[in-house]
């Protein structure tokens, strides 16, 4: 067997034309939709981007009991399995956060990878004394730094110094060395590729001519990096930075474009798998707000794409079977023949079998439930006086470590069935840690109790009552709570009580 799985990041897939968008023409992605089996009803499960990727390694959802952190050394990771089985799994990416402290032990469960270097914040280039004054008039103020060489705005700005050429672009090398190992090894077999881009994650970056269709008449300094939260930018401000993600997207499916000629070119549709998804959406003034983490848990947030091909039993198609991003490990692990461990919560998408409901969230945030039809947001009462706990052998936040006054009152928590017998750190969470305004509780904006129809309110813009419906989607909750091993405080922060052990 052999498996190309690509990754975006932030891809909405409301803006492509195969799930019905029609701002941005994505011929690519609509030509891939007519080889692959379309699933219409693919959720998240724990957001943002590194505990998405920890989801998808292991097939665990990580959100009740941990915020964004490495793998641990239970988990198990679908590239370590393939490796032990003989399986050689490479990673092209230029997803920095791969070398932070938060996500350092990702990359090393491939059998090779390679990093290409220069999206967003990466440290990348050292330019100890930039022309700040130079530099900074070129962007809008909100995304013009603070003239430090190592705050995010700033980093970026110099990386974009040298990013000037179309090749030049994180996204275009990704997909050339992409290109490369199939250049190489399409004869070979059991290899899996991942070409992973950063790619439409804001700033919004894309060569010239991507960005042509979508003009807006903007004549103001560069504005394509919305910050998290609430719509204040003046009309014409936000139709720039839309139009700058429609340009990304745009790029991206241009170099998917090039892997489906790739694919027909060598015939590859025969024998070769294929996976294209994201971790999650991005909000782009729906609901009012921009990006992620600080909102409810909208759609466009969580309903994301997921295509497959499987050349063993090709089926071009859709399916509204509920799938979730746990599946892709232990999918992957049956493209080669592999049981996944017994711990693992997803399933296999290449069997028969549905899910009754899936449940997804931020650390500290709200719980969600949906079954497809309704979905469910229940927040503690008091985001800012929950109890609540990492738990965790491994320290280290998306950039940094604990710091010495979060580990000062950690105690040791006894194995939870799926880390293998090994007892954790059980550390408070506290106002003063470093993600705890970042991507944590201190961060969220709404925090109310909501229940949507999906059916007859899409946009999710009139919550709903009904009792009887509320109380079967929290019993489906505490159900997909318990199965997950949640530590007792992620039930009592809700008001919930624990469900009976579920086998």
């Amino acid at each position: 067997m052999k498996t190309v799985f690509v990754l975006f990041d932030s891809l909405n897939r409301h803006i492509l034309g195969c799930y019905g968008g029609r701002r941005v023409p994505t011929p690519n992605f609509d030509r891939l939709a007519t080889r692959t089996l379309v699933h219409d009803r693919h959720y998240v499960g724990s957001l943002p981007c590194m505990p998405a990727r920890r989801d998808l390694l292991t097939g665990r959802l990580t959100f009740l009991h941990r915020s964004w952190g490495p793998l641990e050394p239970f988990d198990n990771a679908f590239p370590e399995l393939l490796k032990e089985k003989g399986v050689h799994s490479h990673l092209v990416t230029d997803h920095y956060h791969y070398w932070e402290d938060g996500g350092a032990t990702y990359h090393n469960r491939y059998s090779t990878y390679e990093f290409v270097r220069g999206q967003e914040s990466d440290a990348w280039k050292a330019m100890v004394q930039p022309h700040w004054e130079r530099l900074r008039e070129k962007y809008h103020e909100r995304q013009a730094g603070g003239g430090d060489a190592i705050s995010k705005y700033s980093t970026h700005i110099i990386n974009r110094e040298f990013i000037r050429k179309e090749e030049d672009f994180p996204s275009v090398q990704c997909f050339a060395h992409g290109f490369d190992f199939l250049d190489m090894n399409r004869q070979a077999d059991n290899w899996l590729l991942q070409i992973e881009t950063f790619d439409p994650h804001e700033p919004f970056f894309a060569p010239e001519r991507f960005k042509e269709p979508f003009r807006t008449g903007w004549n103001g300094p560069i504005r394509d990096w919305p910050r998290y939260g609430r719509v204040d930018e003046l009309p014409e401000e936000a139709e720039e930075l839309r139009a700058n993600y429609y340009a990304t997207v745009a790029l991206c499916d241009h170099l998917l474009g090039k892997l489906l000629d790739y694919f027909e070119e060598h015939e590859l549709w025969g024998d070769t798998a294929l996976i294209v998804t994201t971790d999650h959406g991005f909000l782009l003034g729906e609901h009012d707000f921009w990006a992620k983490n600080r909102m409810n848990m909208y759609e466009e947030i969580v309903h994301i794409p997921l295509f497959i091909h499987d050349p063993r039993r090709p089926q071009a198609g859709r399916t509204k079977r509920l799938t979730q991003s746990i599946d892709m490990a232990p999918t992957i692990l049956d493209l080669y023949g592999i049981e996944p461990p017994p711990e693992t919560e997803g399933k296999s998408l290449l069997s028969k079998g549905n899910r009754e409901a899936a449940i997804f969230g931020y650390f500290g945030g709200a719980v969600n439930v949906t079954d497809g039809r309704y979905t469910y947001h229940r927040f503690p009462e008091d985001l800012s006086r929950q109890e609540i706990y990492q738990y965790t052998v491994m320290p280290t936040h998306m950039a940094q470590r604990f710091t010495p006054e979060e580990l000062s009152t950690a105690t040791l928590a006894k194995p939870f069935g799926w880390t293998k017998e090994v007892p954790l750190l059980k550390v408070p969470v506290i106002k003063r840690s470093p993600m705890y305004a970042n991507y944590g509780p201190g961060s969220i904006l709404e925090s109310d109790t909501r229940l949507y129809d999906l059916e007859a309110d899409p946009g999710q813009e009139r919550p709903m009552e009904d009792a009887a419906i509320e109380a079967r989607m929290i019993g489906l909750m505490r159900g997909l709570m318990t199965r997950n091993e949640a530590p007792p405080e992620a039930f009592t922060r809700l008001g919930l009580e624990p469900a009976e052990a579920v086998g």
